[in-house]
């Protein structure tokens, strides 16, 4: 399949059928869970997205993902099941009480984790975890003719912001294992190329 670049009049860049907005380039992220404890698995008003393919695949490894979860996930798994409607009519993963993502577990220093990828790494399951979790702060919506790929600011993650900056880790950069998950290799590539293309040209404005 032949992919192009095109920028567009809205401030965002056409890669097949996606666009993506430039905050991928302009923004700086990286992960800095000794200091956020993983909070993004633990605050939110839903828990979190997941494909009608990633429910049926949830359903079929839950028994494998549940030895690595705390009691209360397990309880709450088994009565409620593992995932829920949202007010938009979207699955997404089952809370505790309300509030923290059903697969979460905490490790020894108090970090929320997620269960799914500890039984992957353990070789439980060949899962890796929901799309939305791994592509976060990328944020997928879909439309009729495309797919818009943004990026999005929580105040919890203030710390990987600063961290991105202080290594100079674009958004893109620190997502490139997740994006090429979900889009593909050749994908990214046009992205990189974009993305490079898109630093000239502000430095020539400027």
């Amino acid at each position: 399949m032949t992919y192009f670049c095109v920028l567009i009049t809205f401030f965002m860049l056409e890669i097949d059928k996606t666009l993506i907005s430039f905050d991928l380039f302009d923004e700086f992220f990286m992960c800095d869970l000794l200091s956020c404890k993983g909070q993004c698995c633990v605050d939110g008003d839903d828990g979190a997205p997941l494909t009608a393919e990633e429910v049926e695949i949830l359903r079929s490894v839950v028994s494998d993902v549940l030895e690595f979860l705390p009691e209360s996930a397990r309880q709450t798994i088994e009565k409620q099941g593992i995932c829920y409607t949202d007010r938009e009519g979207e699955a997404v993963t089952t809370l505790v009480d309300g509030k923290e993502c059903a697969f979460v577990y905490r490790d020894t220093d108090g970090c929320a984790k997620c269960g799914i990828e500890m039984a992957y790494r353990a070789g439980k399951i060949d899962f890796y975890k929901p799309i939305s979790c791994h592509l976060y702060p990328v944020r997928l919506q879909k439309y009729n003719d495309f797919i818009a790929v943004n990026y999005h600011q929580w105040s919890v993650c203030q710390c990987a912001r600063n961290l991105g900056k202080q290594k100079q880790i674009a958004v893109y950069q620190f997502l490139r294992e997740p994006l090429i998950r979900r889009f593909g290799e050749k994908w990214f590539e046009e992205l990189q190329i974009a993305a490079q293309e898109y630093k000239l040209n502000k430095c020539y404005k400027q």
